[in-house]
């Protein structure tokens, strides 16, 4: 679709692939408003339960919509499009967003866009300033997802490695769990970890080529507090921020040293992370030193963008908007969905 002069592009972004139910406004490339509702009742269950999260999302979807056009002082009939997560996620979840969506472009005669979550994260560097530019190689870690990805241009990326198992975030949170801390694990895990010293050391799994593994980083965390617990059953009490250091520093290794490969591999020196994980402190640290000493340039998404968010959508909209890249009402989600 060609934009004509004069005329704003102003896209309604909606977001809602797991438990945060977002909704953001994006005017001419800028981001206006970001809306986000978190869900809390997952937290007693130790992750997030499907069908609670779709109910949440239902009660949630219209006062965030509501409140990012209000954020950015817009009304429905002003919007161009509406762009929306179709996938991967829980497939209760995205169908909330899609029919809302669907429902809302229909009402409106204006056309849909479809987005890829992950795509989304990436692009999520083109937020706000400073920008990358092609080609850069993005480390994109969250809950179930753990990739190297070569991007060439907004709408042309390149899975390089991904893990054959379970994702960093997943490492974090199960890790979390064992030492009987809430979930999400993550964040409560870098927070013990800034006060304490990696002085326990857990192998690197050996996986060839860009691709990752986690599992068995996962078991040798849990023979390790089983053998100390034995010795001493308030160990993981008196050592948890040393503990925690630990765990962080191999799970940030193993994510680094296969992004420095990657790096070297394609000889692309920028280099940036992207979705939940990068909002890890030692993470973001580790990616700084690394490219502090190789002469590299890094990017590191601000705190709002690294998380599920309407704003990352949004940007990944506005570009396929203006590739004219749009999908029909027949549209579905996918909880599984390809690159």
């Amino acid at each position: 679709m060609n934009v004509k002069k004069g005329e704003k592009v102003i896209i309604l972004a909606i977001e809602s692939s797991c438990d945060d139910t977002s909704a953001a406004i994006i005017i001419d490339g800028e981001i206006k408003s970001n809306r986000i509702a978190n869900q809390s009742v997952h937290e007693q269950y130790g992750g997030v339960v499907p069908e609670l999260a779709s109910r949440a999302h239902m009660a949630n979807i219209v006062p965030v919509v509501k409140s990012a056009l209000e954020d950015a002082s817009v009304h429905q009939k002003d919007l161009t499009a509406i762009g929306f997560t179709r996938g991967p996620g829980l497939l209760g979840s995205l169908i909330v967003g899609v029919s809302f969506a669907k429902s809302l472009a229909l009402g409106l005669g204006i056309p849909l866009i479809e987005v890829h979550h992950m795509n989304a994260h990436i692009l999520a560097h083109f937020a706000e300033d400073p920008k990358p530019q092609f080609p850069f190689l993005c480390l994109t870690v969250s809950g179930g997802h753990t990739q190297i990805v070569q991007v060439d241009d907004f709408l042309d990326m390149v899975i390089l490695g991904q893990t054959i198992d379970d994702a960093a975030g997943e490492a974090f949170d199960k890790t979390g769990k064992m030492l009987g801390l809430t979930y999400p694990a993550g964040p409560i895990i870098d927070k013990y970890a800034q006060d304490g010293d990696a002085i326990y050391t857990f192998t690197e799994p050996k996986v060839d080529g860009l691709n990752f593994s986690f599992s068995g980083l996962k078991t040798s965390i849990l023979h390790f507090l089983q053998k100390e617990m034995k010795k001493d059953d308030q160990f993981i009490t008196n050592n948890m921020n040393n503990i925690c250091a630990s765990v962080q520093a191999r799970i940030v290794s193993i994510l680094l040293n296969k992004l420095t490969l990657a790096a070297k591999k394609t000889g692309i020196t920028q280099l940036a992370i992207a979705g939940g994980v990068s909002a890890n402190s030692g993470l973001r640290n580790g990616l700084i030193n690394l490219c502090n000493e190789n002469g590299w340039r890094h990017f590191i998404p601000a705190f709002q963008y690294c998380t599920d968010n309407a704003g990352m959508i949004a940007v990944s909209a506005y570009q396929k908007y203006l590739a004219g890249k749009f999908v029909g009402q027949e549209v579905t989600p996918k909880a599984r969905m390809e690159m």
